[in-house]
């Protein structure tokens, strides 16, 4: 049987992703019911961390522990990883030893490379050009809140960074309009958004964007490893906060979604995490159960 990796939402049809989100509430209920529930007993979860993180690492090893299994914190300076040893070599070396291998890193090809050479599924926990994992709980917050996403109208405000990549594959994934307000020299991929066509827009006026908008999301203006561009990045995105009067215009239904962390008072306003429209700690708990549906998909 050939192995079933997940680099980017591409690596997944419609229907899969689809089963995957409906599989992530269903996870979520016998949560909350503290139900026993252990697919995975004794299958085993490497974690590949080159770049830190909270959700994403706690999400990962409180799911492997709920579904039965376990999983094994690896950073660079627990392995040869970070002394130079190949990546396809770890590959190798670490397909024989677990059931499945989720890696956080910098350049994309990375964990391309890992995945060519791994014999387990490999899943991508975000790269400097994609975090497939965000989308699947970004898509679950908004089907548990409004619905199905399908046909709706996203508006994404900011840098044209991995997460707005992934927010174009999960625009033809799931079916909805992407307009993305961000400044010129900023926007994303640009394969990406040729191969999109007309379902994505690129829209200057942040209002213009978000005008109508069934969901409203952002990231952080300057990411991890852009700490230098910051000043720059400050006054390029002075214009592409989002705040509880950009909703006003959204649709009246319209949810707010961040991947976090968030730096309020700058590309959210300090109030609209709590805004009630924001579903923001929602969407970061389902993280947990999302991936745990992933984690059954692929392992089992």
């Amino acid at each position: 049987m050939t192995v079933r990796h997940f680099l980017t939402l591409n690596d997944l049809t419609s229907d899969e992703a689809l089963k995957i989100i409906n599989r992530a509430a269903e996870l979520k209920a016998l949560h909350k019911a503290r139900t026993v529930h252990e697919p995975l007993k004794n299958r085993v979860l490497g974690m590949i961390f080159e770049k830190s993180s909270t959700r994403t690492r706690v999400s990962f090893e409180a799911g492997m522990t709920q579904l039965g299994g376990s999983a094994i914190f690896l950073s660079p300076r627990d392995t040869q990883l970070g002394r130079g040893e190949p990546i396809e070599d770890s590959a190798r070396v670490l397909s024989q030893m677990v059931d499945a291998v989720m890696i956080r890193t910098f350049e994309h090809h990375k964990i391309q490379t890992f995945a060519d050479y791994s014999t387990v599924p490999v899943i991508n926990a975000l790269t400097d050009d994609y975090h497939p994992c965000q989308l699947l709980a970004d898509v679950q917050a908004y089907t548990e809140a409004r619905g199905s996403i399908q046909g709706k109208t996203v508006t994404w405000v900011g840098d044209g960074n991995n997460m707005c990549n992934s927010y174009i594959n999960a625009a033809k994934l799931f079916d909805f309009q992407l307009n993305i307000a961000c400044p010129e020299g900023y926007e994303p991929m640009s394969e990406l958004l040729e191969s999109a066509g007309d379902r994505v827009h690129i829209i200057r006026s942040v209002e213009e964007a978000t005008a109508g908008a069934h969901l409203v999301t952002t990231d952080v203006w300057a990411s991890m490893g852009q700490e230098e561009e910051a000043k720059a990045r400050m006054a390029a995105f002075r214009d592409y906060q989002v705040s509880p009067k950009l909703m006003d215009i959204a649709d009246k239904d319209a949810v707010f979604l961040h991947c976090l962390p968030a730096h309020r008072g700058e590309e959210v306003s300090e109030d609209m995490l709590d805004d009630p429209r924001s579903v923001v700690f929602e969407q970061a708990g389902n993280r947990l159960h999302a991936q745990k549906a992933l984690l059954e998909f692929l392992i089992r």
